[in-house]
């Protein structure tokens, strides 16, 4: 073994979200600042990236589901989680406790686990006047997750990409990192 420190290893959770075809931004970011990548898709996540594009570009495969007993892990274990975008449905399932996707699993049990975790939600502002979703945002807050300043954009309005900030996952995952270094 050399002596190199270990480069850190980033999950990014991508949720079907109208931005999720750029995740490409968020891990060419995260290269360029010496992590490892690896996604992990919420099942209807997968129809909204090019799974062979990030599949080239991390060097590992898009996880979505749960691998079988015996099966080798495909991924490193994770220094910490990027959930960008984050839809409506994974930030009210995954502060209720609910894992019942492989993605849910990994961000309800990262909880348990220490990892740091930041969400960058991506949302409509009809969805987000629910109450429960300001409830688990608190919720997600008061476990630790780190959450963007992502504000809500408007029903129909095609989403407001151009002011998604992919970076903002790694900006707020930087002080952690450095206390694990």
């Amino acid at each position: 073994m050399s002596g190199e420190p270990k480069r850190p290893f980033l999950y990014v959770v991508v949720c079907a979200a109208g931005v999720a075809g750029n995740v490409g931004t968020l891990i060419s970011a995260a290269h360029a600042r010496g992590w490892g990548v690896g996604v992990v898709a919420t099942p209807m996540g997968l129809g909204f990236i090019d799974q062979d594009a990030v599949e080239a570009q991390t060097g590992f495969p898009v996880r979505s589901a749960w691998r079988r007993p015996g099966d080798v892990r495909p991924l490193p274990p994770a220094d910490a989680i990027a959930v960008a975008p984050a839809s409506f449905n994974t930030v009210n399932k995954w502060a209720a406790g609910i894992a019942d996707t492989l993605a849910l699993g990994i961000l309800c049990e990262a909880y348990g686990l220490g990892v740091p975790t930041a969400v960058l939600p991506y949302v409509n502002s009809a969805m987000a006047a629910h109450p429960a979703y300001g409830e688990s945002l608190d919720r997600l807050r008061a476990m630790g997750v780190l959450v963007s300043g992502y504000e809500p954009h408007l029903p129909k309005s095609g989403g407001g990409a151009d002011r998604f900030r992919w970076e903002e996952a790694l900006e707020l995952l930087a002080p952690d990192l450095h206390e694990k270094g």
